[in-house]
């Protein structure tokens, strides 16, 4: 594989859920474009609905982004086009239509949002992954998504996201687990995404091999914290400098 810190992933900065405004919603398809017309590289979010397709939008629930009651995974297809993106006339796209667009045109970082059991989402995003021309990695919170990945597909990149999971529901071991990525042992990541409130830290020293990428960064203030300790960032709301 070739060298990753001399790759997209750490050379250009990555926009979380495309460059999403007033006037585009995080993980639609205008908000791709606009990440594409400044060269950014686009970090999107992947479930799996009722039937079986594989779309782009980052919650389990439907009420923060589209103001409606219920659970993405029971939607089907046909229930998309009514689906509207925070008060725009955009609705959830598939991850078909987001791979049209984009058709290589900058990078993708695809994270891969599965916490139940593994396969079936994974399976269907590799499916229609295969005769892409654009360059891309996966990433999960689930170090069994990277082992599904690593057995299944070994030349794709994959990255571990972590964090220090305060908020979460987890159990304390789990939560441990993940925190300190104990797993990274069976899924054997190529790069590691860690919450930047967490950085710096001694779990992430460990890694110093691989790439370090910081998330999400929402401000310049952030930027300048955490710069020294990471590789690359993942931002939204504001155009990072340095």
């Amino acid at each position: 594989m070739e060298d990753l810190f001399r790759t997209w992933l750490v050379e250009k900065y990555i926009a979380h859920r495309g460059l999403h405004d007033n006037d585009s919603a995080e993980n639609s398809l205008s908000s791709f474009e606009k990440a594409i017309q400044k060269g950014y590289p686009i970090e999107l979010d992947l479930q799996q609905i009722a039937d079986g397709t594989v779309v782009v939008f980052h919650d389990t629930s439907l009420s923060r982004l589209t103001g409606q009651d219920g659970y993405t995974k029971y939607l089907i297809k046909e229930d998309l086009s009514s689906c509207y993106l925070d008060g725009t006339k955009e609705t959830i796209p598939t991850f078909e239509e987001t791979l049209k667009l984009v058709d290589g045109r900058t990078p993708l970082l695809i994270e891969i949002k599965n916490t139940s059991k593994v396969g079936d989402l994974e399976s269907a995003a590799l499916e229609l992954l295969k005769n892409y021309k654009g360059e891309f990695a996966i990433m999960s919170f689930n170090p069994y998504v990277l082992k599904w990945f690593k057995d299944n597909a070994p030349q794709i990149i994959r990255g571990q996201l972590s964090s220090y999971f305060k908020n979460n529901k987890l159990s304390f071991i789990k939560r441990l687990m993940l925190k300190k990525m104990i797993l990274n042992k069976i899924c054997e990541p190529h790069f590691i995404a860690y919450d930047a409130e967490n950085l710096p830290n001694r779990y992430v020293r460990k890694y110093k091999q691989l790439p370090l990428l910081a998330w999400a960064i929402r401000s310049q203030e952030e930027y300048m914290k955490v710069v020294k300790y990471c590789d690359n960032i993942i931002f939204e709301n504001f155009i990072p400098k340095i």
